[in-house]
């Protein structure tokens, strides 16, 4: 599958994410998180298709998102013509020293090779007393009712290995210590998918682990087939833990 194909495949999965329940409610936490005031500058980094952008500007911000694929500000640019999107870098964005008052990046750090020159970066850019929002899901504790558990604690942690960083949520906290932010605090949330959205999930997982070969064909469908008729009887049960860590400049 082409780089194209993955965006084109992802788009539409993480709209269903960001309609969870649950989900608005965590945006919205970030947002008054970060206590910016009318018209203040606000940087969604891994802005994505937009979501967060269009529902800070709504809120007043002045509202700036920045993610690394084109295509990904292609679609947000659609989406919201009156938007301010721009194709860049966690570690090189196009701010000056001090500009923005408030960083915003949700599910993002678990991606970057580098997270110390990312958050260096986001310091950077932020004015003294500017607020800092992290949003990350830690990838090797996905809670899945199954009913082989040996399998699927082998399938999670499968998906987690071809992450980057797949427990860069669990440090958030120290990551923004250890860069001199001060107000350090951390919120644990819960996301529980479930139909179709927990369904369209755990295929990813599993087909996933499946390419990295630590499960058969045979196990990987066994596993979906079971996940499939629990979704379809509403017994599906899939929780990810998220943390939202914030702080101030």
């Amino acid at each position: 599958m082409s780089r194209t194909d993955e965006i084109d495949a992802l788009i539409p999965l993480l709209d269903a994410v960001d309609a969870i329940p649950g989900a608005a409610e965590l945006r919205a936490r970030s947002y008054d998180l970060l206590a910016s005031a009318p018209g203040a500058l606000v940087v969604d980094v891994g802005c994505g298709a937009g979501r967060a952008v269009t529902e800070l500007t709504d809120r007043g911000a002045r509202a700036v998102g920045i993610d690394l694929s084109d295509q990904m500000i292609a679609v947000a640019r659609h989406r919201r013509p009156d938007g301010d999107f721009r194709v860049g870098s966690a570690y090189e964005l196009p701010f000056r020293d001090g500009e923005a008052n408030g960083y915003r990046a949700e599910k993002v750090f678990h991606d970057l090779d580098d997270q110390a020159r990312a958050i260096s970066e986001a310091r950077r850019v932020l004015a003294p007393g500017g607020r800092i929002v992290l949003i990350g899901q830690d990838w090797d504790t996905f809670v899945i009712e199954s009913d082989d558990p040996h399998l699927t604690r082998t399938i999670v942690h499968a998906r987690a290995d071809l992450v980057s960083n797949p427990r860069a949520a669990r440090g958030h906290r120290n990551l923004l210590l250890d860069a001199g932010f001060e107000n350090v605090e951390v919120e644990v949330l819960t996301g529980m998918p479930d139909g179709a959205t927990a369904v369209a999930m755990l295929t990813g997982i599993a087909e996933a682990s499946f390419s990295a070969g630590a499960i058969t064909r045979a196990q990987a469908d066994a596993w979906l087939a079971e996940q499939r008729e629990r979704a379809a009887t509403d017994r599906a049960f899939l929780a990810v833990p998220l943390f939202v860590a914030s702080a101030t400049r």
